[in-house]
């Protein structure tokens, strides 16, 4: 079909100019020079608009409603159906913000991120607020130009003074369809059955992990973590993993798709799990069906489901038993500090439960509450009922009431993610459902792969990577995440599972 044909020209073309931007913003956290943040700022600026004008034209616009309806007859999952369908989403929310606001936001936040680089290093939250500011404006204005759409697409009508309204259209960019109203109620759930748990194993000695922060080669971590990776099935050919101040991931291709982390010379974890976090995310992207690349389906289904698979591999697969059975003579052998530590007595170690300070490095059970933390003061600042100013205090209030502990800077507190300084602003939920899925998809692979636990124990992931690959990497966004959860799993999104999980492994 030629008009088809032509959507896919334009589309393509976006999407050159999106990669291209997003090459930019890699080479800014791994290899560019502080001194060129400014100009780099305007090279984004010039990038993201004209990707936008492009997607926002309109001729696509006119292709689209030439399509509409075009191939109803065809399944949900149909690639041509569903980029129609996806490429209507995403316009329908692109032609809300004009070109001056994505032009804006380009430039700030590429500021911010050299801002934020400075200021956690230097502990120095003041340099970083204004940057801060100015994001939070930015994210306001996006959100309230998109929550009309949002609300009218929820059927809920538009209520410009109802609570939440501007966190449920941030939100919605990186969860389709979840709500303010929704996260809270899974946050509830959990903190049901996660409190006494918690107090439960806080209450019995803890573990001896005082071995994970001996003295470790960077290059000797480097070379443990790409190894695991590539074993888990991560393709080198088509990726990389470079350095940078906040462990990612991103992809310009499904046939580039590259990864980062950081090293601690002086603690194992770090590096280890960041590395198995993102192999995660990687996995994800490098299997996305090649027919899609280039277009808007071309990548997560959500970032929850996205967050799926880096907490899969990262805890379900990585801080196993099994694994540490498998891999312990391998790292012995690349990190000789770790002589005389069984693998049991590591099982333990990387499972400690103790409250901390970095939400990156917590363990699974109080993970949830970092994030907790954080969506709270995300909604307070986009409401005006927080301003930036008091968000160290914010911040350290919240870590004591839920954790304990209070940081002793800034730089293990409100600084310590990059979220911020990119405005991703609504990201942080993503991180607790996409942790409840992971629970539920593994579940399902070791109901339809009997011998899976097998394999795994073997140092054989091939098995739970095709399950994955078939049930929900292939379709990239050609379905939405409830849609790919429900099928794979015959469940709806569902906090028992988690719980279920965690009992069986901390009780």
């Amino acid at each position: 079909m030629e008009q088809l044909q032509n959507l896919k020209t334009l589309l393509a073309e976006t999407a050159d100019l999106s990669h291209a931007a997003a090459v930019l913003e890699w080479d800014q956290e791994t290899h560019m020079p502080a001194g060129g943040a400014g100009a780099r700022g305007h090279q984004l600026a010039t990038l993201r608009r004209l990707a936008h004008e492009r997607f926002t034209a309109p001729e696509v616009g006119d292709l689209l409603d030439r399509l509409a309806g075009a191939f109803d007859d065809r399944p949900e999952e149909d690639p041509d159906r569903a980029l129609v369908r996806v490429t209507q989403r995403d316009r329908a929310r692109a032609t809300l913000l004009p070109s001056e606001w994505v032009s804006a936001f380009a430039e700030a936040t590429s500021a911010a991120r050299e801002a934020w680089k400075a200021a956690r290093a230097a502990d120095d939250f003041a340099a970083f607020a204004p940057h801060l500011r100015r994001i939070v404006e930015l994210n306001i204005e996006k959100a309230d130009r998109l929550r009309p759409l949002v609300a009218e697409e929820r059927g809920t009508g538009y209520a410009p003074a109802k609570a939440d309204a501007r966190y449920d259209a941030l939100l919605d960019e990186f969860e389709p369809g979840a709500s303010t109203a929704s996260v809270t109620a899974a946050f509830d759930e959990l903190r049901a059955g996660l409190v006494p748990l918690v107090e439960e194993v806080a209450a019995r000695p803890a573990p001896d992990d005082s071995f994970l922060h001996r003295d470790f080669p960077e290059d000797a971590q480097w070379t443990l973590g790409l190894e695991v990776a590539r074993a888990f099935g991560y393709d080198m050919n088509r990726g990389r993993q470079d350095r940078s101040a906040h462990p990612f991931s991103t992809s310009f291709a499904i046939s580039d798709v590259r990864i980062t982390t950081r090293l601690d010379p002086h603690f194992f974890s770090p590096a280890f799990f960041g590395t198995l976090h993102e192999t995660g995310h990687a996995l994800y992207e490098q299997g996305i069906a090649e027919s899609l690349d280039r277009t808007p389906l071309a990548d997560g289904a959500s970032l929850g489901m996205h967050e799926s698979q880096s907490r899969l591999w990262e805890n379900l697969v990585g801080r196993s038993l099994s694994f540490w059975e498998h891999w312990m003579p391998r790292a012995q052998e690349a990190l000789p500090a770790l002589s005389g530590v069984d693998a049991g007595a590591m099982y333990r170690a990387v499972n400690v439960v103790r409250p901390s300070l970095i939400r990156v490095e917590a363990d699974e059970l109080t993970y949830h509450l970092h994030v907790l933390l954080r969506f709270e003061i995300e909604r307070r600042l986009l409401s005006g009922a927080l301003d930036v100013a008091d968000v160290p205090d914010a911040w350290n209030e919240s870590m004591r009431s839920y954790l304990g502990i209070v940081p002793p800077s800034n730089a293990d507190g409100c600084l310590q993610d990059i979220h911020w300084s990119l405005g991703a602003i609504g990201y942080f939920p993503t991180y607790t459902l996409g942790t409840l899925m992971s629970v539920q998809l593994f579940d399902a692979a070791r109901r339809d792969t009997p011998a899976l636990d097998d394999a795994l124990a073997a140092g054989d992931y091939a098995p739970l990577l095709a399950w994955l690959r078939e049930r929900i990497h292939r379709h990239g966004r050609s379905l939405t995440t409830p849609d790919l959860l429900r099928r794979a799993t015959g469940q709806d999104l569902d906090a028992g599972p988690w719980l279920e999980y965690a009992r069986g492994k901390y009780a």
